[in-house]
């Protein structure tokens, strides 16, 4: 019997990182991440993305495969992690899912809801409309399915244009469509563990962590990128603190940008466990702010072989 995929989830700056690479190793999985910034080839230290030392630790899988001028879909994510699970499963490796893109865990285990196919000129048009006025996407958004804009990024401009292209293809929204679409049949049997933290505690990791990164090189990594002719409107470049830093390298403040870097974080962190609190199936893990690697995956395990019933009350 195959046994189900295990997935560790949570917001980001939670301490993914640490306890998936011992609790990979003590299941003697391989990672598969489930980041949907970590995806971008060159976006190393502001998606926090595992090092090569850790990437040899343990192999890590859907991590730098696509062009930060991709735009790299739910759909896309979820037929390439589909893929990695097979050929893992085929050489007998157990797949872990690691990450904070809820979307993409949602896709990957319940699928995705049916609608229209991408539309070149439809978008084609809407991006030249966005690069003459930015926020036009977004805008039309919040006019034809706010329910879909109050849960999308303002700057996340793949998915706000997803959102209006349905609309504008079918005469319905998103959100509608994801709604009776229900997501009630699973794709694949899984187990869920989350990693959560006091707020005061997260956001005090969140602050340190861009500290860091700017500390690691973050200016000079988007400087790098931007040489190489990526544009600060190009999907990957949209992520948290590379929009900002290009601004700076353009003649913006960096003080202003750093705090704004800090504030969209703790917002994405705070959507992040809006979307996972939602789910019942996460079996949840509290953090204190001395709580070790080790320690966690130990708790880790001991959630793992809670049955189904028992981690729900739990919950």
């Amino acid at each position: 019997m195959t046994p189900p995929l295990v997935g560790l989830v949570g917001p980001t700056a939670v301490g993914k990182t640490e306890v998936a690479l011992e609790l990979a190793e003590h299941l003697g999985a391989e990672i598969i991440s489930v980041d949907s910034r970590q995806v971008y080839r060159g976006l190393d230290i502001g998606t926090a993305k595992p090092s090569p030392a850790e990437r040899r630790r343990v192999p890590h899988h859907l991590v730098d495969c696509a062009d930060p001028r991709d735009v790299y879909s739910a759909g896309r994510y979820q037929r390439d992690a589909s893929e990695c699970i097979e050929r893992l499963r085929e050489r007998g490796v157990r797949p872990l899912l690691v990450g904070g893109s809820g979307l993409y865990l949602r896709a990957l285990l319940r699928g995705l809801c049916d609608g229209p196919t991408a539309d070149p000129v439809f978008r084609g048009e809407w991006l030249a409309r966005e690069r003459a006025e930015a926020g036009s996407i977004y805008r039309r958004l919040t006019e034809v399915d706010p329910a879909s804009a109050s849960a999308i990024h303002p700057h996340d401009r793949s998915k706000a244009l997803r959102a209006v292209e349905v609309h504008a293809k079918t005469g319905a929204s998103l959100s509608v469509i994801q709604r009776e679409h229900g997501f009630r049949v699973p794709r694949y049997e899984a187990v869920l563990v989350g990693l959560r933290r006091e707020r005061d505690d997260l956001y005090r990791r969140i602050d340190a962590r861009v500290d860091a990164m700017l500390e690691q090189g973050l200016m000079p990594e988007v400087a790098g990128l931007l040489r190489e002719g990526y544009r600060a409107e190009d999907p990957g470049m949209l992520a948290v603190g590379y929009r900002h830093i290009a601004a700076v390298l353009l003649g913006g403040d960096l003080h202003a940008a750093v705090e704004s870097v800090k504030r969209e974080t703790r917002r994405y962190a705070k959507r992040q466990m809006t979307w996972f609190g939602a789910d019942r199936d996460i079996r949840w893990i509290d953090l204190s702010p001395d709580a070790s690697a080790s320690d966690t995956v130990e708790r880790v395990m001991a959630a793992l072989e809670e049955p189904a019933a028992v981690a729900g009350h739990r919950r």
